[in-house]
């Protein structure tokens, strides 16, 4: 099989990708000034680019796979021309309409507007199922500063993304309509997908990155508890599937083993405490494969 060329994208997207690789077990190194990562991988071939255009390389069947924002897939059309592998969850936003507070939003639509965004695309969709008189700005970059509450602002309404709305808010902006939700995403080519060895590839990492993401919400509970409180303990406990017992020397109880979400924990170890557990020990998970 050829290498796989995988493309990452710059910034916040690559360092999320860079940390759910390294915890694979995929290392990478990315030397100053070059765009092509080294790895330990043979079979693998990474490239650095603008997020903005990854997803019109596997479109164009330039790169095998990549990682993208959904929201970029869309404002770029080939929502149709790439096979979405799996969302990893990362750094989720919406794409918001916004306007200054202070300001009536249908009053605003009775004259004519000018939108200032990144999201071309997107913004004369929206603008057109609204059916707005808008015209629509380009810019690069922070855009807030556009959009102000007085007469020499250059626009009147901003498309953006957010996460939190707290930058929004510090401009003294609201959101009135969010246009889509995106989040970081893992997205192959088409022609990858037809390459059965390519394919097989692809499936194997998207499993590994699902072992990864899996165990980084859950956590390893290991107790010991008594053989008049064993049964009262099991009942008690939640699980994936079912604990693990092995007998403790000595024939004096059980040793239980759980793999339980983080958000459980609070809860659960006064809980487990109450049912009898001794000696409870809380560990990381690395992956986890159901």
């Amino acid at each position: 099989m050829d290498k796989l060329k995988v493309l990452l994208a710059k910034g916040r997207i690559y360092e999320s990708v860079y940390a759910l690789l390294n915890d694979v077990g995929i290392s990478i190194y990315l030397p100053d000034r070059t765009y092509f990562p080294t790895t330990n991988q043979k079979d693998l071939a990474f490239q650095v680019v603008k997020p903005q255009i990854t997803s019109l390389l596997l479109a164009q069947n330039k790169a095998d796979v990549g990682f993208s924002g959904k929201d970029w897939v869309f404002e770029n059309g080939v929502q149709d021309k790439v096979e979405e592998i799996m969302d990893l969850g990362f750094d989720p936003v919406r794409i918001v309409a916004a306007i200054p507070e202070t300001k009536d939003f249908d009053k605003l639509l009775k004259s004519p507007v000018t939108i200032a965004t990144e999201y071309q695309s997107l913004s004369k969709k929206w603008v057109e199922d609204k059916k707005i008189d808008g015209t629509i700005f380009r810019t690069w970059g922070t855009s807030e500063g556009f959009v102000q509450d007085n007469e020499d602002a250059l626009a009147q309404i901003l498309i953006d993304n957010t996460s939190t709305g707290s930058s929004l808010k510090a401009n003294r902006l609201k959101i009135v309509d969010t246009l889509m939700e995106s989040s970081t995403r893992m997205y192959a080519s088409k022609e990858a997908l037809k390459d059965p060895e390519k394919k097989q590839k692809i499936m194997e990492l998207k499993m590994l990155f699902e072992a990864v993401l899996s165990a980084r919400s859950r956590v390893m509970l290991e107790m010991n508890v008594s053989k008049d409180n064993f049964d009262a303990l099991i009942k008690g406990i939640p699980s994936m599937k079912s604990p693990t017992v092995s007998p403790l020397f000595g024939d004096s109880g059980y040793a239980v083993k759980i793999a339980v979400k983080k958000s459980e924990v609070p809860t659960l170890l006064p809980q487990l405490k109450s049912l009898g557990a001794t000696d409870i020990l809380e560990y990381e998970l690395r992956k986890v494969m159901c």
